[in-house]
């Protein structure tokens, strides 16, 4: 081999000097030359390197040649280097690459080689070795070459891992950085760049404090020294910060390991950090939809349970603090709380409201969006240009601007509009350090608004229909004192539903002429509104029959048809046909009702009953234990068919009369029995005043109020005395006129009634004159003085008197138009021996006052 010539260039190798030197006295195989250190570089290129001497001969061969070809450095030494380490099949090929290296030139070319035989026996696959001869010089100044040696196919497949690692890192979606030892960026890739701006070079160097705020960069600072001292991995940790040079908030889930050398040494660590500022985005938007249907839900169940517009007003706040905001109020149309029929509406938003709830989660905090505080339950209204009066106005919400230097950040005020009608605004306030509203809140405020809207529009919509069924209720009821002639009157009724005041029960005082009273209770079996009505309607069906002055007996006949007829479609006009119905017939749609029905005669002092299946009437005379008068039950109304009895009974002058309804002695604890025992019981003292007798019964017995209407209707006999009568008889003879006038002037001088004296004497004249004519039997007149001057004329015919229309020419027939024009009542009523005419007149000083009979006399003609 010819000498290789000198280049004025030298190289570090790693496998000459020192280490030659011991391979040459080293084994071959000796363990320390198998290999560099684990994990060396030189393990995964597998390079080789040899020495030709200035005779071209190989003078040195590393145990790396070794490795590479197969070749002991024994046999090697000494060779030619085409022989060395090229394949004879291969050296033609060889022998003219090397030619090239010989030729004193450093070169780098690629020659064939074959690869260490199999284990098995069997030839090497096929190589290619990349050398690299270096031309020198030895110590005497010959010329040599120094080799290094390369397998190629090693190399190529090291060069793609390679790209295929830069292509990763490069093309990574996730922020990828390598951070070294020192907490400093190392190298980044480009999706982290593209995040934070400029190229992956101009972050070397830079430290976490140049990317998050000073507390977030301090926690992540000590996470990477705990990574980087323990070499534990950190899975998803969230990191959150800003773009340099934007306000835009980002969010990380960061993933940690710690990275080592070949040999072991911690190197740095792998940061590979995914952007999931839209993925928290979407979960807050998923977790603020969650609360607001959380919130909805909570305001379906608590929104609405009361009837009362200011309760209302209240559970709204009370879902929405602190669920929602921090501050609220809620203010309502003035007219709409005062009952006007039309809410003010889509108004200009200037009308007066009142402040009916406000809520507040930060203590001592007033709150006042617009102008000063405003206290619940003052009456105020926004003026016309601003926000809250602009949402009233428009029935839209608004942002009201926060005052400068104020707790609060953020207000909406909201229209609260029921049935396209706005009926107050509700406002809703965040304090600094909350989120500010957003869209969504603003559309769950509406909707909250909304709810509570409706609500309290149903709260006004029944607050006006309450207080009209409570008008008609009291409509049917008897006045609080009723009065009656030779009575003394007290009354008690309470309502089985306390949200009405009227139920089935009913009692009444009904005066009759001849200063008789009619005495009335019953039940309608049933409760609530249908109840009310049903007894409202048989109330004015007794009044109107006992002003028929019809026996108690007759009355409860005609009630009975009357009940009948209230469960069909014509009501009271089916009445009629209902009474013709089968004794069988379904009464599922009749209307049962009880009553007893007592008309007292304060001149006789007697009392006459008739009782349609209602408990019997209670009796204390003075100085006897109170007792149950034996009265016939009869049938309930409404069921028909059966006749009504009547039992006439003397009530002594003092005497206590209690008529009830079974909800004050019936109770689901004790017996009917039990309760009736009790009330007569009660009576103890019936000379105490009659109201204290009434508070003494309903506070003594146990009435459970609430579960049934109560009536309780007392009266205390006080008889008219005998000096306040006039009785007389008249034969059937026309001088009788004359001799009833007499009688009629003799009692009202001695009553002192003088005043009355001419009225009276005329038109008792023209009563006896219709009974002669038209009458039969003798006549009767009686005068009876008590808070009126009554006066009647008895006969025993049949035909009740008719008044009609005189003609110019007649010469009579103007006798009862004169009695209704000089009169303040008349009428007829029949008896059981025939029939009685009757007249009233108003006692002297009264507000009624009397006509003249001579201008009532020319007013006829």
């Amino acid at each position: 081999m010819s000498e290789i010539p000198a280049k004025a260039t030298e190289s570090e190798d790693p496998s000459d000097g020192a280490m030659n030197q011991a391979a040459e006295a080293a084994a071959p195989g000796d363990a320390m030359w198998q290999s560099s250190p684990p994990g060396s570089m030189y393990d995964y290129i597998k390079v080789a390197s040899f020495s030709i001497s200035p005779g071209g001969l190989v003078d040195q061969w590393s145990l790396r040649a070794e490795q590479l070809f197969g070749v002991p450095a024994a046999r090697a030494v000494g060779m030619d280097p085409i022989e060395a380490f090229i394949d004879p099949d291969l050296r033609e090929r060889g022998q003219r690459k090397m030619a090239e290296i010989l030729d004193g030139r450093e070169w780098t070319g690629v020659v064939p080689f074959r690869m260490p035989d199999k284990a098995d026996g069997g030839r090497g696959e096929e190589g290619l070795a990349e050398v690299y001869v270096m031309p020198t010089r030895t110590a005497e100044g010959d010329k040599a070459a120094v080799c290094i040696v390369v397998d190629v196919r090693t190399l190529r497949t090291i060069e793609t891992d390679l790209a295929a690692s830069q292509a990763i890192f490069g093309q990574s979606p996730f922020g990828f950085l390598l951070i070294d030892t020192d907490l400093r960026v190392r190298r980044a890739n480009e999706r982290f760049a593209s995040i934070f701006g400029g190229t992956p070079d101009d972050h070397r160097g830079k430290g976490v404090h140049d990317y998050l705020p000073r507390g977030e960069a301090e926690r992540v600072s000590a996470t990477l020294r705990r990574v980087l001292e323990s070499g534990q991995s950190i899975t998803d940790m969230h990191v959150t910060g800003h773009v340099p040079g934007s306000e835009e908030r980002r969010h990380w889930s960061v993933n940690l390991y710690r990275v080592r050398s070949g040999s072991g040494r911690p190197i740095g660590i792998a940061w590979l950090g995914t952007d999931i500022t839209s993925r928290r985005a979407a979960a807050r938007e998923a977790a603020a939809a969650r609360r607001n249907l959380a919130l909805l839900n909570e305001a379906g169940a608590r929104i609405g349970n009361s009837l009362d517009l200011e309760t209302t007003a209240r559970e709204l706040l009370d879902v929405v603090v602190p669920g929602f905001c921090d501050l609220a109020t809620v203010d309502l149309y003035q007219g709409l709380l005062t009952g006007d029929e039309t809410p003010p509406g889509l108004t200009d938003g200037s009308a007066e409201l009142r402040r009916v709830a406000f809520a507040s989660a930060v203590a001592g905090v007033p709150f006042a969006a617009s102008g000063e505080p405003v206290e619940v339950g003052a009456v105020h209204h926004f003026p016309f240009n601003s926000p809250c009066a602009d949402a009233l106005r428009t029935a839209r919400p608004q942002a009201v601007p926060p005052e400068e230097g104020g707790l609060v950040q953020s207000t909406l005020a909201v229209p609260m509009v029921a049935h396209d009608t706005v009926v107050g605004l509700a406002q809703f306030a965040r304090t600094k350090g909350s989120e500010p509203f957003g869209d969504r809140d603003r559309d769950l405020a509406v909707e909250l608004a909304a709810r509570a809207a409706v609500c309290i529009d149903n709260a006004r919509l029944y607050r006006r229909e309450h207080e009209r069924a409570l008008i008609l209720q009291r409509s049917l009821l008897p006045p609080g004192d009723p009065e009656a002639s030779g009575l003394d009157i007290a009354c008690r009724y309470l309502p089985g539903n306390a949200a009405t005041e009227v139920g089935g029960d009913w009692f009444d005082v009904i005066e009759l002429p001849g200063h008789r009273t009619a005495l009335v209770v019953g039940d309608v079996m049933g409760r609530g509104l249908r109840a009310a009505v049903a007894m409202g309607e048989l109330r004015t069906a007794v009044r109107t029959l006992a002003l028929l002055d019809l026996e108690p007996a007759e009355v409860l006949s005609a009630l009975d048809e009357i009940a009948r007829g209230l469960g069909t479609p014509g009501g009271v006009q089916q009445a009629t046909r209902t009474a013709r119905q089968p004794r069988d017939a379904d009464l599922s749609e009749v209307y049962l009702a009880t009553c007893v029905y007592a008309v007292y005669d304060s001149v006789t002092r007697r009392c006459t009953f008739a009782n349609a299946g209602h408990l019997p009437p209670v009796l204390v005379e003075p100085g006897e234990p109170a007792l149950m008068l034996d009265v016939p039950p009869g049938m309930p109304l409404g069921v028909g068919g059966e006749p009504f009895e009547e039992v006439e009974v003397e009530l002594p002058e003092g005497a206590l009369l209690a008529l009830y309804t079974d909800g004050l002695v019936e109770s689901r604890d004790h017996p009917l029995d039990e309760g009736l025992q009790a009330f007569v019981g009660a009576l103890t003292d019936p000379s105490r005043p009659l109201e204290d007798v009434c508070d003494h019964v309903l506070n003594t017995l146990d009435t459970h109020h609430g579960e049934d209407d109560i009536a309780l209707l007392m009266a205390r006999v006080q008889g008219l005395p005998a000096e306040s009568v006039g009785d007389w008889t008249l034969p059937r003879e026309p001088r009788s006129v004359g001799r009833a006038r007499e009688y009629a002037r003799g009692q009202l001088l001695s009553w002192d009634l003088e005043p009355l004296v001419d009225t009276t004497e005329l038109l008792v004249s023209e009563l006896v004159t219709n009974a002669l004519r038209y009458g039969e039997g003798e006549i009767r007149l009686r005068l009876l003085l008590d808070r009126t001057l009554v006066c009647e004329v008895w006969d025993s015919g049949l035909v009740q008197p008719r008044r009609r229309r005189a003609r110019d020419t007649d010469e009579g027939g103007r006798g009862l138009q004169l009695v209704g024009l000089l009169s303040a009542a008349w009428g007829s009523r029949r008896t059981p021996r025939g029939k009685t005419v009757w007249f009233e007149l108003p006692l002297p000083g009264g507000e009624a006052g009397l006509t003249d009979p001579a201008e009532a006399l020319l007013s006829l003609f």
